[in-house]
């Protein structure tokens, strides 16, 4: 309703599940998509990704809950151009398209101590790739499948091991990582795959 009150804007598809916006994007080809982090059957990590692989013409942009580091780097490192975050997006969400479909960047600005340690060179020392060499060959293992879409049954079923040790992988993995939040590891295992 916010996007459509602007008359220099439309919404030519709405979606309820990553897939079929991913669909619709292919079939439409908008200037702007809004993506949402959690969507069912495809998350919107995953929908970015595949605009990318597949060179569609179109600007992205996220409209999230996310607030973490991980999640809002693994966002930009796909060539998403805008980020906002719920809270904030009534009032965000207009100036968010509008840059995007002009080529420019939207942040939500609580997010911008993110953005500038991007661009700190100290940053790089701090950042969770460093950490990878902390993992054992088992979180390695388990961050791999992870990074391969598995849940933590097929992990279990896969190396033989109880899902409760999964759980424990998972666990000191996000501790050795310093990640938090709900898809964190997921962006992290997807962003980091070559290292792992």
């Amino acid at each position: 309703m916010v996007i459509e009150a602007d008359p220099r804007l439309k919404v030519v598809a709405e979606a309820e599940d990553g897939a079929t916006a991913l669909a619709e994007v292919t079939r439409l080809k908008p200037q702007v998509v809004v993506l949402d982090m959690d969507m069912p059957l495809m998350d919107g990590m995953a929908v970015a990704r595949a605009i990318r692989q597949q060179q569609l013409p179109v600007e992205m942009a996220f409209l999230t809950m996310h607030r973490d580091e991980s999640t809002f780097n693994a966002a930009l490192d796909l060539g998403v151009r805008g980020y906002v975050v719920k809270d904030g997006a009534a009032n965000e969400i207009i100036g968010c398209i509008k840059s995007v479909a002009a080529g420019q960047s939207f942040i939500s600005p609580v997010l911008t101590g993110h953005l500038l340690n991007r661009h700190s060179p100290g940053a790089a020392l701090t950042q969770p790739p460093s950490a990878i060499n902390s993992l054992t060959q088992a979180e390695r293992r388990v961050l791999r499948l992870i990074a391969a879409g598995k849940l933590n049954n097929d992990i279990a079923e896969e190396l033989f091991v109880s899902v409760r040790t999964v759980e424990h992988h998972r666990s000191n993995i996000c501790s050795k990582l310093g990640l938090n939040g709900k898809h964190a590891l997921l962006t992290f295992a997807l962003s980091h795959k070559a290292e792992i």
